[in-house]
């Protein structure tokens, strides 16, 4: 497998120099300051990679392997009229990015929100800080701080009522914290900013928009895209939906293992894969993660490998847990994943290519708990993370 690291550039608290440390060869990185929708210009990609790949004499050298992500705008998921420069625009980024050498693609088709967590700062018994998504919380946020329409057509009488008095007995700084650790998750909000109302316009947007004409639109931009990544070598990624349900009156299209046939058995594409997001998969107790590595396998192009703990009480709540101390058989996973490449180097076609992985979201522990860093980005719980999937692959690779 390659190992790999995700960097979000010159001002990424972990720096390329840490990076090299932790023993990643590989860099999964982005032009984050290109706005949604808009060409990634050839020679910006070039001054990325060479930020990245420029290397001092006696250094072990990185590579920008995975881009990570091209935003589809919101106009291609809407199929709204005039999207088509859109399409065009993602296509021509993705045709200067294979000039470069970099082809393969992780991107999503989440609408609005690229991943949803009520906490951004949860403490841990050991002391270390990670990402949750608590439901109730969650609730208490839809129904009273957004005050979503028809919101309460989404909860019970009882979790109206569970949320009501979560709400009431947050203080005013606890219902802003909450409000900004769920915007933090839209596009763009590492250098955008958005508030309630923004917020509410762009879900409204999607207020007559169903699971089926998200998954036609998404078809419908695929069918465009696919053909020409097919000649270009590059590898498209879907990374699935985060957490994997409809929420905000939103819908959802990639969550299962059953969206996934139902994306394949439509366009069929050997360009045409997946992220194997272990945690965010996970975070549906009805997903089976080592049985969707082995399902597909072939289609597996890049991994994100973390796990979850979900709420024994409430299944929909969860906290990022240790990489290998979780509800998911993470080293199951990862022998799936080698088997796969192993398949994949007999291959007679020639198909033989090693699996991007990257250590997901970390912990904030150590000298990082009082540092600035991008949720679930710090370095030490990264590193940590990197280090105990070596070992298992490693462990699991000389038992061949």
């Amino acid at each position: 497998m390659r190992e790999s690291w995700r960097w979000f550039g010159p001002n990424d608290p972990v720096t390329l120099s840490d990076i090299r440390q932790t023993g990643a060869t590989d860099i999964v990185s982005a032009l984050h300051t290109i706005p949604t929708g808009e060409v990634w210009p050839l020679e910006a990609i070039r001054e990325h990679q060479g930020l990245i790949e420029t290397t001092e004499p006696g250094l072990s050298p990185l590579k920008w392997s995975v881009v990570e992500s091209i935003p589809v705008h919101e106009d291609i998921k809407l199929a709204r009229p005039g999207h088509q420069v859109y399409v065009d625009n993602w296509i021509a980024s993705m045709e200067n990015l294979a000039q470069c050498g970099i082809k393969t693609i992780c991107y999503n088709f989440m609408p609005v929100i690229d991943w949803t967590r009520t906490d951004l700062k949860y403490k841990l018994p050991s002391g270390a800080y990670a990402l949750r998504f608590d439901q109730e919380k969650f609730a208490a946020f839809d129904l009273f701080i957004l005050q979503r329409e028809g919101a309460e057509k989404d909860y019970s009488a009882a979790e109206i009522e569970a949320a009501k008095r979560n709400f009431e007995a947050m203080s005013e700084a606890e219902r802003t914290q909450l409000t900004n650790n769920i915007i933090a998750g839209l596009p763009g909000k590492m250098t955008d900013s958005y508030g309630l109302d923004d917020f509410r316009k762009m879900l409204a947007n999607y207020k007559d928009v169903s699971s089926a004409t998200l998954r036609k639109n998404l078809f419908a931009f695929l069918s465009q895209v696919l053909p020409r990544a097919e000649k270009l070598g590059v590898k498209l990624a879907i990374h699935p939906d985060d957490p994997p349900r409809d929420m905000l009156g939103l819908p959802r299209i990639i969550c299962t293992a059953a969206d996934l046939e139902i994306l394949f058995d439509a366009l069929p594409s050997p360009s045409n894969g997946i992220t194997l997001c272990v945690g965010t998969y996970s975070s549906r107790p009805d997903n089976d993660l080592p049985a969707m590595a082995k399902q597909f396998g072939p289609r597996i192009h890049f991994s994100h490998l973390r796990g979850v703990s979900r709420d024994p009480n409430e299944q929909r709540s969860f906290y990022e847990a240790s990489h290998l101390d979780s509800d998911i058989d993470m080293i199951q996973v990862v022998k799936e994943l080698l088997g796969e490449e192993s398949r994949r180097k007999s291959d007679p076609t020639g198909a033989a290519q090693e699996i991007f992985i990257r250590p997901d979201h970390g912990h904030q522990m150590m000298d990082d708990i009082n540092k600035t860093v991008n949720p679930g980005y710090s370095g030490i719980g990264r590193l940590k993370g990197l280090a105990e999937v070596r070992g298992v692959i490693r462990a699991l690779s000389a038992q061949k």
